[in-house]
């Protein structure tokens, strides 16, 4: 029996029948729905698809849903995206008008964003991709220079290296999708962005009032996670290494380390241990996989 299962997302790219059915046949072993794009209606089409693919071929496939947790990004740009040059000025405004945005200033979904900084603090856009230094600060706004410029579009993540952001782990949207994992009989709920065991007991009420039995997975991919990793460990059912995130808080050149000993945690504890994020991107350009 092979023990190293394999996640896949499914999106808009395996609704087609006979490329789910492929997605089956090769072998997935639990197919991941990421809440935070589309809608509930969909999620119930992909979940029901999946099963009746699965029975089909003969085959038991997990269901993961994954909550989207807080929504810490950049807002629209007028022309969907923009250039941001090394030593240019770039301003982050919670006061800014959405779908406004230029390659001086962008709103942000993140209302406390200015509140948790310092300045000399660095922010990390799109999975660190873009880099800026933030230079001043005011109730509203976030004045920074482009450390490291490139291609900005619409709804990109905002990070702060080395943690820190406040954002609470859960929303009222969060406990909606809980339900929604109920009705569809997920086997695995993925909390995103956890910080601590409360996290985790929170979404095993929220699954107890809906009647399910989902297993929890915590996505490590916050350093207030690091912190608390034992207890958030004993709490949940599976871990989550997501790379992404937690790549972009404390640096690529921790994460390795960082992800071999949360392997090697969650074994110790005879817990189920996933390895996410880019898993494949090699192979996009290359035969081989790194």
């Amino acid at each position: 029996m092979r023990r190293t299962k394999i996640v896949a997302s499914l999106g808009p790219a395996t609704d087609a029948v006979a490329v789910l059915t492929d997605v089956v046949r090769a072998g997935v072993d639990i197919a991941r729905i990421n809440l935070s794009h589309g809608t509930a209606a969909e999620h119930c089409r992909r979940a029901a698809a999946l099963r009746q693919c699965a029975a089909a071929e003969g085959r038991s496939v997990g269901l993961l849903l994954d909550l989207q947790g807080p929504k810490i990004r950049v807002e629209r740009f007028r022309q969907g995206q923009v250039m941001l040059e090394i030593g240019a000025p770039f301003t982050i405004d919670v006061a800014f008008p959405p779908g406004e945005g230029t390659a001086a200033c962008v709103g942000t979904s993140y209302r406390r964003l200015p509140q948790d900084l310092v300045v000399g603090d660095t922010l990390l856009l799109d999975d660190g991709n873009l880099a800026l230094g933030v230079e001043a600060l005011s109730d509203t706004a976030v004045t920074t220079k482009v450390i490291q410029g490139g291609l900005l579009s619409d709804h990109k993540g905002i990070n702060r290296r080395g943690g820190g952001l406040t954002a609470p782990a859960l929303t009222e949207k969060d406990r909606e999708d809980v339900e929604l994992a109920a009705t569809v009989a997920a086997d695995y709920i993925g909390v995103s962005f956890v910080r601590d065991a409360d996290d985790i007991e929170t979404v095993r009420e929220w699954l107890r009032e809906a009647g399910s039995q989902a297993h929890i997975v915590a996505k490590i991919e916050r350093v207030e996670a690091l912190e608390n990793i034992d207890a958030i460990i004993d709490a949940s059912d599976v871990i989550m290494v997501a790379r992404g995130d937690l790549g972009v808080e404390i640096g690529d050149a921790e994460l390795p380390g960082v992800q071999k000993r949360l392997i090697a945690a969650a074994l110790r504890a005879n817990k189920v241990v996933i390895t996410a994020t880019q898993m494949m991107q090699s192979m996009v350009t290359s035969l081989q996989p790194t």
